[in-house]
């Protein structure tokens, strides 16, 4: 009886690539598998395909304005207020209780003019009682010069001695000292009861109030506040930015009424301050108005503007700015490369739709208006037509 019959699979080899080492043929040698030929192929092919495809640089089409500095007006406003330039805190030189208060905010008044009266109650009492001083210090006198006289006639006869003359000249000189400082007291306590009324230096507005009537004042203390009525001006605050450029001149500036633009003057700059306030950091600055009219009332609003023409600057939108590490720059175009290249600029100041350039850039350059966002450096560009004119 046979044996079950089974079958056995052989692997196939691979198949062999045979070089011959020469032509007429010889030594097989260098045999390799097909697949050790379709490894390498494979990888080169993916490695193919994994390498990323060289463009052109992209050519970005700009916007652009040619620099060309020149000069322009000044056109710098600012708002502020009419004040007076002089103005004077009327006080009593005297401490009491206030009794009267006969103007108020508002009031015009002539010089000498009664403004308000203190209690004088006090002054009066203390004005009778320096009278009477004086009253018993001239009675005192009277009686030393008779006195001193009898003594010199007695001393003219032989019959006093010259010790008893001289006792009552003493007393006679004395007597006048006595005089004189009771009639001081009495025009002491005779200023202390005018002082109890208090006046108007000249003629103004009054344009604050510091006291009330029922209420103890002391000497010095404010009580009206008087401001010359011709002497006007305009004061506005202005920041730290607006003295970059110093003019040679003091130029003039324009202020007219901000709800009335119609009605204006014209002023010159009298003061600024040398220090900031601390609390706006703005600096205060006093313009004269030359003959104002009657509507420019204390307080009223106005609106300053300068009359000048500033140094040749650059003047661009404010689209061509761009920032730089916190700084302002913009973008310049490279004519003969075709690339722009960011230079920085410095700014004068900043207005509603362009920016005053001061320095940072030269008279022909070409600057970039528009997309400045988009823009990197050694960015080729095209200059769109009618751009760069």
């Amino acid at each position: 009886m046979r044996p079950a019959s089974h079958t056995t699979f052989v692997a196939p080899r691979p198949a062999r690539v045979y070089h011959r080492a020469g032509r007429n043929g010889g030594n097989l040698a260098g045999m390799v598998t097909a697949r050790e030929l379709l490894v390498p192929a494979l990888l080169l092919a993916l490695v193919g395909c994994n390498q990323p495809e060289v463009r052109a640089p992209e050519v970005r089409p700009v916007r652009t304005v040619v620099v060309d500095p020149k000069p322009i007006e000044d056109d710098r406003s600012a708002i502020g207020e009419i004040s007076p330039r002089q103005e004077t805190d009327i006080a009593f030189r005297v401490a009491g209780k206030l009794v009267s208060r006969l103007v108020d905010v508002g009031a015009v008044v002539a010089a000498g003019q009664l403004l308000a009266r203190l209690d004088e109650q006090d002054f009066l009492n203390n004005q009778r009682s320096a009278r009477a001083s004086v009253d018993s210090a001239e009675a005192v006198l009277t009686e030393a010069k008779a006195a001193e006289e009898r003594q010199r006639q007695l001393l003219a006869n032989g019959t006093t001695t010259r010790a008893n003359y001289d006792a009552s000249l003493k007393n006679l000189n004395a007597a006048q000292a006595q005089l004189e400082a009771a009639r001081a007291s009495y025009e002491l306590a005779s200023d202390q009861l005018r002082y109890a009324e208090l006046h108007a230096d000249f003629a103004g507005v009054v344009t604050a109030i510091g006291a009330e009537p029922g209420q103890i004042v002391s000497t010095g203390q404010m009580v009206v506040r008087l401001a010359r009525p011709d002497d006007k001006d305009a004061v506005f605050s202005l920041p730290e930015s607006a003295f970059r450029e110093q003019p040679e001149q003091l130029p003039e500036i324009v202020v007219s009424l901000l709800s009335y633009p119609d009605i204006s003057t014209v002023g010159v700059l009298r003061e600024v301050s040398p220090v900031a306030d601390p609390a706006t950091r703005t600096y205060k600055v006093k313009v004269t108005l030359k003959d104002p009219p009657a509507q420019m009332r204390f307080g009223a609003s106005v609106v300053g503007r300068l009359r000048a023409e500033t140094a040749p600057v650059v003047v661009l939108p404010g689209s061509a700015l761009f920032d730089r590490d916190g700084q302002p720059a913009v973008w310049r175009v490279d004519p003969a490369a075709g690339t722009v290249s960011l230079r920085p600029v410095i700014v004068s100041r900043y207005e509603t739709d362009r920016v005053i350039i001061a320095g940072g850039l030269d008279k022909g350059d070409i600057v970039v208006t528009a997309g400045v966002n988009r823009l990197r450096e050694n960015q080729p560009v095209r200059l769109e037509a009618g751009a760069g004119s």
